[in-house]
């Protein structure tokens, strides 16, 4: 599963802060998977949506003796 960051926030907030958590939760109220996380290296919180991978695409298979015409622009 793959990550979105809806929003970073400061780990430094002030005490009995928590706008990640209302953040997210307002989030969620829209009907959002938000969920926070925390970035060590960047010293912040981050709220973040999971979102599934993309699946790899294949070409779709051709029926034997046709042809793909390419367009020229």
């Amino acid at each position: 599963m793959a990550r979105m960051v809806l929003e970073r926030f400061p780990a430094g907030g002030p005490r009995g802060s928590w706008p990640a958590e209302e953040f997210a939760q307002a989030r969620r109220n829209e009907g959002l998977a938000a969920e926070v996380v925390m970035d060590i290296e960047a010293d912040a919180f981050l709220v973040v949506m999971r979102q599934p991978r993309p699946e790899p695409r294949t070409p779709a298979p051709r029926a034997a003796g046709s042809r793909v015409e390419a367009a020229v622009h």
